[in-house]
């Protein structure tokens, strides 16, 4: 006797269907919409203020008429020269982990490309480290930088206006990384200071002068 078919078995997915998950079935029978990873991606505050807020005034200051000729900052980088490791190794690895902990990168460490007696300076020997910052993660520092760290600088009064370098990019030097909340001062055995170079796409200095002025960096009046 042939054996009844059931014809209320679930079919087989078809090569057309997209599969899911069994955890993501719930206990009616139905399935949950899978989670994009990616789905979080570009929620930075000063991201979404550029996008919203910049672009219009920075088309109003200049008048831009295609979207894609308005100014944006391409990258951050991050530098600590630190000559003293030469003498003392342990200030490198102290280093690296401060800028790590401020940029939330893993840094790169930087050695010499020649050997300079008068420095007791070694070919390959390791004076400092870098890092380079796009994306979430530099619209983060900066918005980190700007708003947290300059204003806990001692009697600031805001950044020089004047540190670009003809071409819309911006130099701006620090003394000292404890003005960073990440860093603990106790762990701290040396102060070390650090140029933050900020890289736009502005053609000329006024450009990259009003695009970081809209983005909130405080420049000294």
């Amino acid at each position: 006797m042939a054996k009844k078919t059931d014809n209320s078995a679930p079919q087989a997915a078809g090569a057309g269907e997209k599969k899911v998950p069994r955890s993501k079935r719930t206990e009616g029978g139905s399935f949950e919409k899978s989670e994009n990873p990616k789905a979080s991606a570009g929620n930075a505050r000063l991201r979404a203020h550029y996008s919203k807020t910049v672009v219009e005034a920075l088309k109003k200051d200049f008048g831009y008429k295609n979207p894609m000729a308005v100014p944006k900052i391409q990258k951050v980088s991050i530098n600590i020269g630190l000559g003293e490791a030469t003498g003392n190794s342990k200030l490198m690895d102290g280093a690296v982990n401060e800028l790590a902990a401020i940029a939330g990168q893993k840094p790169v460490v930087t050695r010499a490309k020649k050997s300079i007696a008068a420095f007791k300076l070694r070919e390959g020997m390791a004076i400092g480290c870098m890092v380079t910052l796009r994306g979430d993660r530099m619209y983060e520092f900066l918005d980190r930088l700007m708003n947290v760290a300059l204003p806990r600088v001692r009697d600031f009064r805001g950044v020089s206006p004047k540190s670009f370098d003809g071409r819309g990019n911006y130099t701006l030097g620090l003394k000292d990384q404890l003005i960073f909340p990440e860093i603990d001062y106790n762990k701290v055995e040396k102060t070390k200071g650090m140029n933050i170079s900020i890289t736009t796409t502005a053609a000329t200095d006024a450009e990259g002068l009003a695009l970081l002025r809209h983005m909130g960096m405080p420049f000294r009046q």
